[in-house]
């Protein structure tokens, strides 16, 4: 299936599948569609409802089918960012930040992925809960502000702001780190953790999250 990602920095994916390609979306993300595109609703039973819905997505997905060739749909982001297109395979789930998910071609599992450590859930800015992507097929992710990408090899690690981790390939371990002294945790700016990865495998890097954009904008309005 033909797609092309515009407009950032409040980006959509436009997708061009032909007859009977199917394309799977969060509720609620569709911007535009041609008329030869039929939208099925569907929970894909209650156990993956409910395990989308603590990954941060609805209980219900759409399932739009083309019938006809030369057809059309936009998806949109909800905030400020980047969509990135990621090829998934069997041997290549991907982790992501909860409610990174916006559509994807048939055959995309998405799924809750609890953190192996506890620390790392409790403290590393992303929550027990994120999304595992896998299966087969190319997934649209939404990020917030700019990304950054790279590549770590075994055993190479970065330290990352808390809730700036947007996406990982599975191999990769997710910890946390202290940020030092009391000194540094209570007038550094920077909480008590951060977040740390360590390779192999690939990540990608936020420059902002809407908790941190949420927070800038209530501190604004309330002088």
């Amino acid at each position: 299936m033909k797609y092309e990602i515009k407009g950032e920095p409040l980006p959509v994916v436009i997708c061009y599948p032909e007859k009977g390609e199917k394309i799977v979306t969060e509720s609620g993300s569709m911007a535009w569609m041609t008329s030869a595109l039929r939208m099925d609703t569907k929970t894909g039973g209650i156990g993956k409802a409910f395990g989308r819905m603590f990954s941060g997505e609805s209980l219900f997905q759409n399932v739009y089918t083309a019938e006809a060739d030369g057809q059309m749909i936009a998806f949109s982001s909800s905030f400020p960012g980047a969509i990135r297109a990621v090829e998934i395979t069997p041997d290549k789930p991907i982790i992501c930040q909860k409610s990174a998910f916006l559509a994807s071609t048939e055959g995309v599992e998405l799924s809750i992925h609890l953190q192996k450590k506890v620390g790392a859930g409790l403290f590393g800015g992303e929550g027990f809960i994120m999304q595992k992507l896998s299966g087969r097929g190319i997934a649209f992710v939404e990020l917030d502000g700019s990304v950054f990408e790279y590549d770590l090899k075994a055993g190479e690690k970065m330290i990352i702001s808390t809730g700036n981790l947007a996406m990982a390939d599975a191999t990769v371990d997710i910890g946390i780190q202290s940020v030092g002294s009391a000194k540094n945790a209570i007038f550094g700016g920077e909480g008590i953790f951060n977040t740390c990865v360590t390779g192999p495998g690939h990540i990608v890097v936020q420059s902002m999250t809407v908790g941190r954009f949420a927070a800038t904008i209530s501190a604004v309005t309330s002088k």
